[in-house]
């Protein structure tokens, strides 16, 4: 049997050039602007062009591209081999925002000509501003009759728990024997979209549980980086958090935990921002924890989250 596996994740600018059609693209999604189509348009063009001197010099930082996609390609191929010889795998890389977008990859499918489809959004935790949104720009492009199914979430997978609470012992080892607080940090969301019934923050905190749970006894606490413009985001923000640890005098072990593979949130903002904010709030150690990427027990994880979709579409 031939079983296409679609990776969802959100894409990066591959070079400076990409990074203004980067922002219009992601600030046109209707899952990130709920405005109409006349006003969200002609807006998403205006914050992209106001966004695109800061974002550029973020991405000049690490090279002038996002890494992700080559990051998720090798996600794919330690996906397909993890799998193993069972059925004929194929991984298919999704980015929403650029290349390879949806219609490409629709079209790389269908050549393929797979018995099953399989959606697997690289976001372990589900938001209507990132796996809805791919799943719905996945529906909107592809007119195949193949069986699909899709994997909304998996926020205490039993292997990306695992991979998570070695990397985490690892920084823990690495800060020391000192007072350490490991930070748990997640991308943002504006107050609205979880008011309105968005379960990410929930998910987040259910994931940061489970990995502490694994930690014993450990000082911890989840925080939101990455906010942008005016609207009231969940909080506490992780610049707050790093600054209280100063102020406590304990070392910060930070977990980027709703992140799969690195980019500038991780790279940027997490290893050169936030590691200044650190030494000037006078937090003793600030160790960065690396994201799962191909951990073997991540993949494996994935792996059985792919296997159990499979049978559930079984009659």
């Amino acid at each position: 049997m031939k079983i296409a596996i679609v990776l969802f994740n959100l894409g990066g600018p591959d070079s400076l050039e990409a990074v203004q059609p980067f922002l219009r693209n992601l600030f046109s999604d209707p899952a990130i602007i709920t405005l109409p189509t006349w006003l969200r348009l002609p807006l998403a063009r205006f914050i992209a062009h106001r966004r695109t001197p800061k974002a550029r010099g973020i991405y000049e930082q690490i090279g002038g591209g996002s890494p992700i996609v080559g990051q998720t390609e090798a996600q794919a191929r330690a996906l397909e081999e993890a799998l193993g010889p069972e059925h004929e795998w194929r991984g298919y890389v999704c980015m929403r925002y650029w290349h390879p977008m949806t219609e490409a990859v629709v079209r790389s499918v269908r050549r393929f000509a797979p018995d099953r489809i399989v959606l697997l959004p690289l976001y372990p935790q589900f938001s209507t501003t990132t796996t809805a949104s791919s799943f719905n720009a996945w529906a909107k492009a592809s007119e195949m009759t193949v069986p699909t199914v899709r994997i909304d979430s998996y926020p205490t997978e039993p292997g990306f728990i695992r991979a998570s609470v070695e990397l985490v012992k690892q920084g823990l080892a690495e800060a020391g024997d000192g007072p350490r607080r490991v930070l748990f940090s997640a991308h943002g969301l504006p107050e609205k979209i979880v008011k309105a019934g968005d379960p990410y923050q929930s998910q987040v905190e259910q994931t940061a549980a489970a990995i502490a749970q694994h930690l014993g006894g450990i000082d911890w606490s989840v925080c939101y980086q990455s906010r942008v413009g005016p609207l009231k985001w969940i909080g506490p923000p992780t610049e707050t958090e790093i600054r209280r640890a100063g102020a406590d005098k304990v070392g910060v072990v930070l977990y980027p935990l709703s992140f799969v593979s690195e980019h500038s949130e991780t790279l940027v903002e997490l290893d050169i921002d936030y590691r200044h904010l650190a030494a000037q709030a006078g937090v003793p150690t600030y160790v960065r924890v690396p994201t799962v990427g191909t951990h073997p027990q991540f993949i494996h994880g994935l792996a059985n989250l792919v296997r159990a979709a499979l049978w559930s579409t079984k009659s």
